[in-house]
């Protein structure tokens, strides 16, 4: 029987059926990029930012980003991003290559991928390295929910802290930007439902300086602030 699957604001299921279990801790496989050397999104994954040069780059990064308070969540809709993993999206990387970004994403960061016969587009399995928390999922597509794609800045984040005022076009854009989008852990993705990184960070530590990146990337692109605390979670993680 399919199983439903709770999607919270700033969370996209795979699919709309099940879940499987994923492995223990891994290993990263070396795929993964770091967010300093993939401003565009396009490459895998979300390597450490370990080196002293690279978290004082990050830092330089995430203090150029403005700050305000989140205003409220008042006309809020996912359907106010235009229709899930569109691909006519403009001006974002992958876009109108004849897959939907879901499975853009997919092919990007799995591996051991499996495509439905006669497709090279939509993805039936593969294996994901978890960077959120350094698990590998072994996934099939008849259990999606296992893995979700993360809005990296929640969709309602956005929304609160100024893309209300966008044209459609601009937040169908925001909504499909790989820059903002990776393959994680579903549960763990439920779990951050729209939150900034002050009230939440990724359960794999090795990662948070990363995620802080990407973040900062993501709201710099498009001339979005966030609140003081998650700029000063931000740069802690970091080490600032």
């Amino acid at each position: 029987m399919t199983a439903a699957v709770l999607l919270l604001p700033g969370c996209e299921g795979l699919d709309e059926d099940g879940s499987s279990a994923g492995s223990g801790p891994t290993a990263s496989d070396g795929r993964a990029v770091s967010p300093l050397e993939n401003p565009d999104g396009t490459e895998p994954g979300l390597a450490p930012v370990t080196a002293d040069a690279d978290r004082a780059a990050a830092r330089k990064l995430i203090e150029e980003l403005p700050t305000k308070g989140r205003g409220p969540k008042t006309g809020y809709d996912r359907d106010e991003f235009g229709y899930a993993w569109m691909d006519t999206a403009d001006g974002v990387p992958l876009a109108r290559n004849g897959c939907d970004t879901r499975n853009d994403l997919i092919r990007r960061d799995g591996q051991n991928l499996r495509f439905r016969t006669g497709s090279d587009c939509v993805v039936v399995a593969m294996t994901l390295q978890d960077p959120y928390t350094g698990t590998t999922i072994e996934w099939r597509k008849q259990q999606a929910s296992e893995v979700q794609i993360d809005h990296v800045v929640a969709l309602s984040y956005s929304w609160q802290m100024g893309s209300s005022r966008w044209p459609e076009s601009r937040r169908e854009q925001f909504a499909n930007d790989v820059l903002n989008l990776i393959p994680v852990d579903g549960r763990t993705n439920s779990a951050k439902g729209d939150s900034g990184p002050a009230a939440w960070l990724p359960p794999n530590k090795q990662v948070r300086c990363a995620y802080a990146v990407r973040f900062a990337q993501v709201a710099l692109k498009y001339d979005l602030p966030v609140t003081t605390a998650d700029k000063e979670m931000m740069l802690t993680q970091c080490g600032g």
